[in-house]
């Protein structure tokens, strides 16, 4: 875990060392526009450290948070995980990826030239953000283990 992020509405997201993450969402973060963002079916928003990392090599100055996730991550195939997948967060959280996360227009002052539809799924498949609703809710922190455990790789119980 590279970074945990939450705001009182909107972006940038800031960071917290620790974040207490429960089915309606991470603690102490809200969003702008409910009817978009959030809820249980949206509840953390996650990306990846090295996809942000490529995009300022791009020219966009873009952050971790900057763009609205609640979890910046590290360390992970980012290009391979789909919905379905599983990421556990340290000792207890546990999240199903749920979907990828449409681009915002108010991400746009991060992007060269406003081009916020740099992180879109459909135009550039694996730059895009994820949302995760929640599974086992708990505490995260920053530097926290985080694994990743395939749809196609669950055993039916």
């Amino acid at each position: 875990m590279h970074q945990i992020s939450v705001s009182d509405g909107g972006v940038p997201k800031l960071p917290v060392a620790e974040a207490r993450i429960t089915v309606e969402g991470v603690a102490g973060d809200r969003q702008r526009s409910t009817q978009i963002h959030g809820g249980p079916p949206r509840a953390v928003c996650l990306y990846s450290l090295e996809i942000i990392q490529a995009l300022n090599k791009e020219g966009h100055s873009v952050k971790p948070g900057s763009c609205g996730e609640n979890l910046t991550l590290s360390g992970l195939a980012w290009r391979n995980i789909q919905p379905g997948d599983r990421i556990r967060v340290g000792e207890t959280v546990h999240l199903e990826v749920v979907s990828f996360t449409e681009p915002c227009k108010h991400n746009g002052r991060w992007f060269f030239n406003d081009n916020f539809m740099r992180i879109s799924q459909d135009r550039h498949p694996g730059w895009s953000r994820l949302y995760a609703r929640v599974l086992a809710e708990g505490v995260v922190r920053t530097g926290d283990t985080v694994t990743v455990e395939p749809a196609g790789e669950r055993i039916s119980r």
